[in-house]
């Protein structure tokens, strides 16, 4: 379909034009790159659609998209001073992610392809994460092997990245609530509107963190021999409410800034010691983060801190690239074209569980690319 992956790196001098499609969840975002160059990121959030309900509606979040993918295009190519017909190649996410929300994306990008002519890959959104790093302006190259954690709504996730297209080793994720849903949950049960993370983060100012000792999810040495790297976070909100409903049946007053600043404790404390004993049994010293809930102040600067208290380096992408985005997946796509690897066919799906070691899928065979 197209031009094969030599013809776009001749021709774009490995500096390869990508525009990418994600649709995994709430958000539409299309994102144009040039190489590890950044020139759009558009996104269109349905999140006000979905207040109401408390959480994401999947039928919504799938409607918002069809709604929003072409008005979004347009912006995108605006803000990027191209036009489309200039494109190397396009790139969507094709999971995991909820499946009606992938389907959209998915087919918008066949037909965008279809209709230039241009090649299509096909990519992994987790590792997507990853790559929104290399699109940060004025800081070194990723290196590697880093330890990556990504964290939001509907993923929390530890992996191994010794190289950002061909190897990826997921260590260990979330066995129930992600990190984000908790927040949203236990924003629910404060009273709090939706989304929770940044409602919880408001009422924890001026809160006591060690003012409630909830639990640490798998912690415990029972649950780290079978659970070693993975995350739960439902026992954490049932925790909270069984607490918030005792205070309620005794007349005593809820201190919501009390229970939100330490129920944020727990979740960041949780994440940031697995994610350093990670780097320290694996003998890495980096770690990324990624993901929504990273714009989480606490968890940036308790990561941060301790981090530096083990000799362990944080990369943290800017936080526009750390929702849910389409330049992400550009950019992976680019760093595909550049290690030489061909486009995907047009044989693939939606895979709303996609495993994160494929990190592009429908790969065309090399005979046939060449």
């Amino acid at each position: 379909m197209g031009a094969g992956v030599a013809d776009i790196v001749v021709r774009g001098a490995r500096e390869p034009l990508v525009l990418g499609i994600e649709t995994s969840c709430d958000e539409t975002g299309i994102g144009i790159v040039r190489g590890r160059t950044l020139l759009s990121n558009t996104i269109a959030s349905s999140m006000d659609e979905h207040a109401r309900f408390g959480g994401v509606v999947p039928e919504v979040a799938a409607r918002a998209h069809l709604e929003a993918l072409q008005p979004a295009i347009e912006a995108a190519v605006a803000e990027a001073g191209i036009r489309l017909d200039e494109l190397d190649a396009v790139a969507v996410t094709s999971g995991p992610g909820l499946a009606g929300a992938l389907m959209v994306g998915v087919g918008a990008a066949k037909a965008l392809a279809v209709s230039l002519g241009k090649p299509l890959y096909a990519v992994n959104h987790l590792v997507g994460h990853i790559a929104a790093d290399i699109l940060t302006e004025g800081t070194e190259p990723l290196e590697y092997p880093t330890i990556a954690l990504l964290v939001s709504g509907g993923h929390t996730s530890l992996l191994h990245v010794r190289d950002l297209t061909t190897d990826v080793e997921m260590l260990g994720e979330t066995i129930d609530d992600a990190a984000g849903e908790a927040f949203d949950k236990v924003a629910r049960i404060l009273g709090l509107p939706y989304p929770g993370g940044p409602q919880i983060d408001r009422a924890a100012v001026g809160g006591d963190p060690k003012a409630i000792r909830f639990p640490r999810g798998l912690s415990r040495a029972s649950d780290l021999a079978k659970h070693r790297w993975d995350f739960s976070f439902s026992g954490l909100k049932t925790s909270v409410a069984r607490w918030v409903e005792q205070r309620e049946a005794a007349g005593e007053p809820i201190p919501v800034a009390d229970v939100a600043a330490s129920f944020r404790e727990a979740v960041v404390d949780v994440l940031v010691t697995k994610a350093l004993d990670a780097c320290e049994e694996r003998g890495v010293p980096r770690l990324l983060l990624g993901g929504g809930v990273i714009a989480n102040k606490r968890l940036r600067d308790v990561a941060t801190a301790r981090a530096a208290e083990r000799g362990v380096t944080v990369r943290i992408p800017p936080l526009s690239l750390c929702t849910d985005n389409g330049a992400m997946i550009a950019g992976l796509a680019a760093e595909l074209i550049a290690s030489g690897r061909p486009p995907s066919t047009l044989a693939f799906g939606a895979d709303s569980t996609l495993p994160v070691t494929e990190i592009q899928v429908a790969e065309t065979r090399m005979a046939e690319a060449a």
